[in-house]
């Protein structure tokens, strides 16, 4: 690196680095792994995991799709979430480029890496979600499943309890909501949050092995919640 001057650290690691895609899995999956092992509102380095691993399983049966992309999708997906970077849509798509320059990954992918990152939240009940490759969808799915049954609830009470939310007020309603800034902008109840994301997640999802884990994850939360309502009333 004779002659080399110092300047940004994308110019310092794509300095003449070529690596093959299953080293750069390897270096994000370390580097997410790392960021995120102390994360505690259930937005951590296991959540990235699990939709890791299940977008590579969903993505077997979806001919179609580029595994690496998948991979890459679906462990960046996370990376800078908007909710904890006031709202900022942008700032997870520009933390994957930044990292994915690092490694000199090629253009082409990066752009499809920031449409999964950009596009993979949920918004709303209502507010349409723009995910345009199949790659996308599948991370879509995976980062859904995720949000529901069994890990779906205790994901739910830990980012409730990580920002003072209550758990429960039976005097606040759930709200359908219209736009991205209503959804944003909401401050209800986490089990309000069942019914304004949660039980609506097993009718958004696009691939069909999605659709059949979704059953049982889905039934799961609506016999909990059955359960809850009997504890919160004293009958159980």
């Amino acid at each position: 690196m004779k002659g080399y001057q110092q300047g940004s650290l994308t110019d310092l690691f794509c300095y003449n680095i070529q690596m093959s895609n299953e080293q750069v899995i390897q270096k994000t999956k370390d580097y997410v792994e790392q960021k995120f092992n102390h994360e505690g509102t259930g937005h951590d380095w296991w959540h990235m995991y699990r939709v890791w691993k299940l977008a590579k399983r969903i993505a077997v049966s979806e001919k179609n799709s580029d595994m690496f992309i998948v991979e890459l999708g679906a462990l960046l997906h996370d990376i800078a979430d908007w909710k904890f970077h006031d709202g900022d849509m942008e700032a997870g798509p520009k933390a994957a480029r930044a990292w994915l320059e690092s490694l000199n990954v090629q253009e082409n992918i990066i752009l499809k890496i920031e449409d999964i990152v950009r596009n993979v939240s949920f918004k709303g009940a209502n507010v349409k979600q723009d995910m345009k490759s199949i790659e996308g969808k599948i991370v879509s799915d995976a980062d859904k499943l995720d949000a529901i049954g069994a890990i779906g609830i205790a994901r739910t009470f830990a980012y409730g309890g990580a920002h003072n939310t209550l758990i429960y007020n039976p005097d606040i309603r759930p709200v359908q909501h219209q736009s991205f800034e209503d959804y944003k902008n909401s401050k209800s109840h986490t089990i309000n949050h069942f019914y304004e994301k949660l039980l609506l997640l097993k009718n958004k999802l696009h691939t069909k092995i999605a659709r059949d884990i979704a059953v049982h994850r889905h039934e799961f939360m609506e016999q909990y919640l059955d359960e809850f309502y009997e504890e919160w009333e004293g009958k159980q």
